[in-house]
């Protein structure tokens, strides 16, 4: 089951005007990002065997906990039933909506925490309060915390899939493996978009690695793309936020992804919503299979190595 949440949070307090600088300077700041020694937490294992999305045990209030890192999520989020099993920290009453893929809004409030990944030290980490469903159990992904484009605009963040490990960097240190090279994006609020074709049309894409396949569409954008063209549909589902939404998939017969050539791959078509801020596509690990990879959102830069097969199927 392929997980497509792709979250955001819209706060009911910031009003208009400054609200985007509001709501993430003062309403939703972002946490203090330390480490115990040096500069990086070094390579970290993930810790949901079995699955493609990056994953890593963060420790709050002496309890250890597995973490989601997703970069398609605008802000970091806490499962209830995790929250209320930590003794409810310390919380805000500022109003928040979030959405899925799916559009259905869930209604929550605001918690701040302090946690650690291993050296890696987060301090005032504000998250939203959220009934993640799946997510968090252990019939899903068994993630009840989700780290976000907030954490990731602090820190460089590195993955290695084939390995399913990960590593957390200051932004400012010159640590990026020798075999990684710039790839070509630009930044849509904090989140990464990056260029992938599909059968010769160009789609700009959220780099979200909270999702495991390499390319998920909206209909719209999937039909602009001639993927809605009779070819075989089949039947599939993505866990979203709160629960399963039935998800389509086709097959695109190439697509090119970062001097990459992918052929014949299913793409994922979730339906048009209204909701706000969700994108056209959003482009998964899947892009990133034999090859490492280092975002800096902040930056709003991304880097990967090299593929080992420019073509592969």
């Amino acid at each position: 089951m392929d997980r497509r949440l792709l979250l955001r949070l819209g706060l009911g307090a910031a009003g208009v005007g400054g609200a985007f600088w509001l709501r993430d300077h003062v309403l939703w700041a972002p946490p203090k990002a330390t480490f115990d020694t040096g500069e990086t937490t070094g390579w970290l294992p993930w810790a949901v065997r079995g699955t493609a999305v990056p994953t890593v045990r963060a420790t709050i209030g002496g309890r250890q906990v597995n973490a989601l890192v997703d970069s398609g999520a605008q802000y970091s989020v806490i499962d209830r039933a995790l929250y209320a099993a930590l003794g409810a920290p310390r919380g805000f009453d500022l109003p928040l909506v979030a959405y899925g893929v799916s559009g259905a809004p869930q209604m929550g409030k605001g918690a701040v925490l302090d946690l650690s990944v291993g050296s890696l030290r987060l301090t005032g980490l504000r998250v939203g309060i959220l009934a993640l469903g799946p997510l968090a159990g252990t019939e899903g992904l068994n993630t009840p915390l989700v780290l976000g484009q907030d954490v990731l605009g602090r820190l460089r963040f590195g993955v290695d899939a084939d390995r399913r490990r990960l590593v957390f960097t200051a932004p400012g240190a010159d640590r990026l493996p020798p075999d990684v090279s710039p790839v070509p994006v630009t930044r849509r609020g904090r989140a990464l978009v990056a260029a992938i074709t599909v059968e010769g049309v160009k789609i700009d894409a959220v780099v979200d690695t909270g999702a495991s396949g390499l390319l998920s569409l909206r209909r719209s954008a999937a039909a602009a793309a001639g993927l809605l063209d009779g070819r075989a549909v089949e039947p599939g589902s993505s866990l979203v936020l709160g629960g399963a939404v039935p998800a389509r998939i086709v097959r695109a017969r190439t697509m090119t992804f970062a001097d990459q050539v992918y052929r014949d791959r299913p793409v994922s078509i979730f339906a048009d919503t209204v909701a706000p801020g969700v994108p056209d596509a959003l482009l998964g690990m899947g892009a990133f299979a034999g090859r490492r990879a280092v975002m800096d959102l902040g930056a709003g830069k991304l880097w990967a190595s090299r593929p080992l097969d420019l073509t592969v199927a």
